[in-house]
């Protein structure tokens, strides 16, 4: 009869651990992604910016030394990343294959011009610098006129701004939830032991000896806990980056490291307090309120 109630309580024992692990590994989990996301949501936003094209075209009286000049201008400028240059025979090619059909035979000729096509750098995207490099290409006179997409500009840098807000409080606010979901897990699993808790208090047992091996278990399950997260973490981040490999998520793996070890962090010193104030509350109960 002893035994089998002993094998009950080990069961229920384990049963608790496995759910505050559990609780735990979830929890950081979803807080690591949520970091991936914070530290790689400028070079996401960057990779979008740098695919805004301004294209510079060229009148048809641009002799090719000019051409070439200016190419070598741009691609040694701060704000460029890759040019690009464009005949108009390489642009008529590129309707007929988009439309299906080659215009010039209705026209007669090709009115398309030559161009340059500047991919700028992500820091360079804005309205101001975008007006900036128009006004300074149209300054040559071979320079026929300067495109780019000015609304598409604006409405990507006010949403970057909007979402960085919006990852930024979110991850504020998943990070309080994750503390008390922890907390809460960690506190039912100390709730079980409350009997044990006050008959060593009532044999003279002192508040920190009862609260060590509380607490040093509670850590070394909230250490399995983010062990096991950040493996997830890892296998996601290694999809992730096969991927979406011109993201580069893996670029700067001492970034990705730090979030490790600070997951692995969060996860010791998250149960390390929630096991100090969870054994302090059933210290400072009475005997008859253990039952409520």
């Amino acid at each position: 009869m002893s035994s089998s109630f002993e094998k009950h309580q080990k069961r229920k024992l384990i049963s608790s651990y496995f759910s505050v692990v559990l609780s735990i590994a979830l929890v950081l989990f979803l807080l690591g992604l949520l970091g991936m996301l914070v530290l790689n949501a400028k070079k996401v936003s960057d990779h979008f910016k740098e695919q805004v094209v301004l294209t510079i075209y060229l009148k048809d009286s641009a002799k090719q030394v000019e051409i070439k000049q200016l190419e070598k201008s741009l691609a040694m400028a701060d704000y460029t990343k890759s040019t690009e240059y464009v005949s108009k025979e390489q642009a008529a090619e590129f309707m007929k294959a988009e439309n299906g059909e080659d215009f010039m035979d209705f026209v007669g000729y090709n009115p398309l011009q030559n161009s340059i096509d500047v991919n700028l750098k992500a820091d360079f995207v804005t309205s101001e610098q975008l007006e900036k490099i128009a006004t300074e290409a149209l300054n040559k006179n071979f320079v026929d006129e300067v495109s780019y997409d000015n609304d598409l500009v604006n409405l990507m840098n006010d949403n970057v701004k909007k979402i960085s807000f919006w990852v930024l409080f979110i991850s504020g606010i998943f990070t309080l939830i994750a503390v008390l979901l922890i907390n809460s897990s960690i506190r039912l699993a100390v709730y079980s032991k409350r009997f044990t808790i006050k008959t060593m208090q009532m044999v003279g047992a002192t508040k920190q000896f009862i609260r060590r091996p509380f607490v040093w278990k509670s850590v070394r399950l909230g250490m399995l806990g983010a062990f096991l997260a950040i493996i997830g973490m890892a296998i996601v981040l290694y999809y992730l980056n096969k991927t979406f490999t011109e993201l580069q998520l893996l670029s700067k793996p001492f970034l990705v490291g730090l979030l490790f070890v600070l997951i692995f962090g969060l996860g010791i010193v998250i149960t390390w307090i929630s096991t100090h104030f969870a054994t302090q509350r059933f210290l400072n109960l009475k005997t008859d309120q253990l039952y409520y």
